[in-house]
């Protein structure tokens, strides 16, 4: 299987990791509604025989919930896959999420970190949301401390700008940038991209399949059943008139995956491996089941003229 090199670290990723948003659960500001822990569970495990090697969560996911279920995963396995998780979104004893960046806040949200996954050392550690923004330096400032201080091996950021990066840049070096990417969603490719090459920051991009749309398995009355806790119900892009289009689009990545036997979601995330910028993407997993229908993309690619089609498709 071939691998790609995350930045300036050691760590060689498979294409696809396990993505474990969902794996929080539901009663929170921004779930997906209600999750199985054994569901999520066999979805990790069954990610990790197909040779999937890293997983991204993050501390805010289910409120410390989804890092408690990837370490319920990991107890026993042999081989222990690359762990990714976040900070800068914590919560109060209400349940509601705040936004800090303050050094002691940082420091203390890794330590619960390390104890909720049960590590001695994060691989990944990233700024989930570069907010406040007047306190982007002190923040970044703190991930580089960690580093140094041995508690995170490589440090990235999240939903950055541009000028963001260049402001994180000039205090310590950036491992990775983590970005929203899809077909519906392509504008990562204007600024972002570009200068992720430019200066050797890897790319894990989220959502390649726009929190389910491009599955080929959405369809209007999905969308109408998501439960009330499941945030896509106030996402533009499953309202009318996006929704419609989005589908349009979904049905044409469907028809080019019934050439090769594969399904809509592995040509969605192969559409955004396509790009030389791009590492590698976050798949959302929430059952064995949901696995077996991403894991393809681990190997498929896409031809000239199917990423011609499916452009073609994205400006109709």
């Amino acid at each position: 299987m071939h691998k790609k090199r995350l930045g300036n670290s050691d760590m060689e990723l498979t294409p696809i990791g396990v993505g474990a948003w969902a794996m929080g659960g539901g009663g929170w500001a921004f779930a997906w509604g209600p999750q199985d822990d054994d569901e999520s569970i066999s979805a990790i495990h069954a990610a990790l025989d197909h040779g999937v090697n890293w997983i991204d969560t993050a501390a805010v996911y289910g409120l410390g919930h989804s890092e408690e279920v990837v370490a319920r995963a990991l107890e026993g396995r042999s081989h222990r896959p690359y762990v990714f998780t976040k900070c800068a979104r914590t919560w109060n004893e209400n349940r509601q999420i705040q936004k800090v960046l303050k050094r002691d806040s940082v420091r203390g949200e890794c330590e619960s970190s390390l104890r909720r996954l049960k590590l001695d050392v994060i691989d990944l550690y990233q700024m989930h949301w570069p907010e406040p923004d007047e306190d982007l330096e002190e923040g970044w400032e703190t991930l580089a401390r960690l580093k140094e201080e041995g508690k995170v091996r490589w440090i990235g950021l999240s939903n950055c700008t541009v000028a963001q990066l260049e402001r994180c840049r000039a205090i310590a070096p950036i491992t990775s940038l983590q970005p929203p990417y899809s077909a519906i969603s392509p504008e990562t490719e204007d600024a972002l991209l570009p200068y992720c090459q430019e200066h050797g920051i890897g790319v894990i991009v989220y959502s390649p399949m726009k929190s389910g749309l491009l599955t080929g398995k959405m369809t209007r009355e999905r969308v109408a059943a998501l439960p009330e806790d499941d945030f896509r119900r106030r996402v533009p892009a499953f309202q009318e008139p996006q929704l419609s289009r989005n589908l349009a689009l979904a049905d044409v990545m469907k028809r080019i995956g019934a050439r090769h036997g594969r399904s809509a979601g592995e040509v969605a995330i192969a559409w955004t491996l396509r790009h030389p910028a791009v590492t590698a993407a976050i798949v959302g997993m929430r059952s064995a089941e949901q696995v077996a229908g991403v894991a393809g993309a681990l190997e498929f690619q896409l031809s000239p003229a199917e990423i011609a089609e499916i452009d073609s498709a994205r400006r109709a």
